[in-house]
């Protein structure tokens, strides 16, 4: 693996961006924050109708540089800036004897005229460029903190980034490209209604234990509190120990949806408890009344409530941690909007090739209307919206499939009034009341091998299901609460159930499905499929960029997901890799989980990023069984969780490890 190793370790890293996002129709600023971003020469955003400049690198500066500027400045200033104005003197008034038995009143002192202006002279484009500067400097001084609360977001990067007016709202990923690789990618989401920006933070500084409230941030108190207009998205930045509050009007009647996006832009801090920014939001009449507050919004961290408002005046929404952590990376959009939103759908997915009719619930939903996906869609969970007025809803998990499907019908609450089915299929049903059970009853032959599988939790439902199979005499064959599941995205509870069970017998058999919680009501929707087992594989590759050195090759790490008892080894390879890239066939053996996959490149460099795609094929029942690898980032969650996040490409670039770019600014010939 020539090479491989050097190779990433020089690979770009952003830790956040701010703004996470702009609204469509409109070009803003956005400040990253990474490290290895030396002479970034690129951006790369997801989808279409979304493009993005490189406006300004701050790389980190040392204690050294630092006092070199400053000395720079200093001798600017005696060249080029302009003398300040004297002070007006006051004169002082005698101060009385103290003998005198009627001292004199103190003169008043004269007010004094206003300085006579200089005559007006037109500054020299010299002069300005050296004011200029000076300004530049400054502002480049003011950024620098010597002991950075976290290194790895230290190196700025400024980028300028227009989103098209018909760009397809919601989530993207963004990317920086330099010359030796490109970044990992961040959630960047492109929004419906007018945005405010806050003023971006400045670099954390490292808190000493005892000594906290030194490395806080000195803010004037006026910018605790912002007054908006909603509709609109809030983009903010929380800080150590800080609130921030923003101050709207509303009308009586308005049903408002106020909705945080925290956890979804940064997944994963890896030295934060709980592992993310956990915001909590409040809103509060004028009076200073708490009326609505959310610390999250079913099993996400992320809050949403829904607010209708009793009546006209001003209310004021406030965010912050929920224990007053705070750092650059503690982003936050806040939207506060009558848009619709979507709580639940039934059923939760369909068989491929059907279109059928979804029923929803939600906020601000009255003449919305949402589709399934495409009747030729291949099997997977898609994301499907609602719409309404040219808006466009939060985005809900739909599940396609190949089996048969049905729908639970009641009464089926115990073994005696369980419903009929025939394997294999899928159930979509719903627990519509605290307490509640559905029971399905099937044949049975000794021997035979069942699976029963919710999807509930995978697919936004707040079920967590508890799923046991009895025989006709009510003994409980297998019980199954929680079932991990590694290729189900940002999930930490893994709350859907799972059982794999070879019958003991001929006769019948009963799948009993309810709520841990013993919860119930009109979203408690689930997937239930009852069947033999199907032998299936999912394949994550990691990390989702890849940076070779020319004419050498490096390594990705390929996880194999393994589903319903497979075991058998997979062959991975590139699929219709780009000209100059190949790899030799690698194989996950039946016992292996992960192994790596070689890349290699005869070409000295890429000028862009180029796509990659890894596959893996498998023999099940006979039949090749081909699976493309879903790009992913290896995160840490908490100094000790690990999670495989999953993203849009896998990108590969080839650089050259003896080019060195050009200089941004020669020094003056001196003559």
């Amino acid at each position: 693996m020539a090479g491989g190793g050097a190779a990433r370790a020089q690979t770009a890293y952003i830790g956040y961006a701010y703004p996470a996002g702009g609204q469509r129709g409109t070009t803003f600023q956005v400040k990253l924050g990474g490290q290895r971003l030396d002479d970034v020469c690129g951006v790369i955003v997801s989808g279409t109708g979304v493009t993005g400049r490189i406006a300004e690198y701050q790389r980190r500066l040392g204690s050294q540089e630092t006092q070199l500027l400053q000395e720079q400045v200093r001798e600017l200033k005696r060249q080029f800036a302009p003398p300040a104005p004297p002070k007006p003197t006051t004169p002082v008034a005698p101060k009385p004897a103290e003998t005198s038995p009627n001292p004199p009143k103190p003169a008043t002192p004269p007010v004094p005229e206003p300085p006579t202006p200089a005559p007006s002279a037109a500054v020299s484009e010299k002069d300005q460029a050296a004011l200029d500067m000076i300004a530049r400097i400054e502002k480049r001084i003011a950024g620098v903190v010597n002991r950075p609360a976290c290194a790895a977001l230290a190196d700025i990067v400024f980028i300028e980034i227009t989103a098209a007016p018909d760009a397809q709202p919601g989530p993207r990923e963004i990317r920086l490209v330099t010359p030796k690789g490109v970044s990992n990618p961040l959630v960047f989401e492109i929004g419906q209604v007018p945005e405010l920006c806050r003023k971006a933070m400045v670099t954390a500084e490292f808190q000493v234990l005892g000594k906290e409230a030194l490395a806080q941030r000195k803010r004037p108190d006026a910018e605790a509190e912002d007054r908006v207009t909603i509709p609109c998205t809030l983009n903010g930045q929380i800080a150590s120990g800080e609130v921030n509050r923003y101050r709207f009007e509303a009308r009586k009647g308005q049903r408002l949806v106020v909705s945080v996006s925290a956890r979804e832009l940064i997944p994963y801090i890896a030295d934060a408890v709980p592992g993310w920014f956990q915001p909590v939001v409040a809103l509060s009449d004028s009076k200073g009344n708490e009326v609505a507050y959310s610390g999250g919004y079913r099993f996400k961290p992320d809050p949403t409530l829904f607010f209708e408002v009793p009546g006209d005046g001003e209310y004021v929404c406030q965010i912050q941690d929920s224990i007053f952590r705070g750092r650059e990376d503690f982003v936050y959009r806040l939207t506060v909007s009558e848009m619709p939103f979507v709580t639940g759908i039934f059923p939760l997915g369909c068989r491929a090739g059907d279109s059928p009719k979804i029923t929803m619930n939600g906020w601000n939903i009255d003449g919305a209307e949402i589709t399934p996906p495409p009747t030729d869609a291949a099997p997977a969970i898609r994301q499907i919206v609602a719409r309404k007025d040219g808006f466009t809803s939060n985005r809900v998990p739909f599940a396609i499939d190949t089996l048969p499907e049905t729908f639970d019908k009641e009464p089926n609450d115990n073994q005696a009034s369980a419903q009929e089915v025939n394997l294999p299929v899928i159930i979509n049903g719903r627990l519509d009341r605290k307490d509640d059970w559905d029971v399905f009853r099937f044949a049975g032959h000794a021997g035979d091998t069942v699976v029963a599988e919710v999807q509930a939790r995978r697919l936004n439902s707040p079920l967590d299901s508890v799923v046991k199979i009895t025989d006709a005499s009510g003994d409980v064959l297998a019980l199954n609460d929680d079932t991990e599941d590694v290729g189900s995205g940002l999930n930490t509870h893994h709350a859907d159930s799972y059982i794999m069970l070879k019958l003991p017998a001929d006769g019948p058999y009963f799948v009993h499905l309810g709520d841990t919680g013993r919860n119930g009501g009109e979203e408690y929707s689930y997937r239930l499929r009852i069947s033999a087992p199907r032998p299936d594989f999912e394949l994550r590759v990691v990390p989702s960029s890849i940076a070779i050195r020319g004419k050498s090759s490096g390594s990705l790490k390929v996880h194999v997901i393994r589903k319903d008892g497979f075991v058998g080894p997979v062959v991975l390879a590139l699929t219709n890799p780009p000209p100059g890239f190949f790899a030799a066939p690698a194989t996950l053996a039946p016992t292996q989980n992960m192994t790596q996959l070689n890349v290699k490149t005869d070409l000295p460099d890429t000028k862009e990023p180029v796509r990659l795609c890894v596959q893996g094929t498998a023999k099940i029942d006979g039949q090749d069984v081909v699976r493309e690898a879903v790009p992913a980032e290896d995160r840490m969650q908490a100094f000790l969780w690990r999670h495989l996040v999953p993203a849009n490409d896998l990108q590969a670039l080839v650089f050259d490890p003896s080019y060195v770019p050009p200089p941004k600014r020669t020094p003056p010939v001196i003559r």
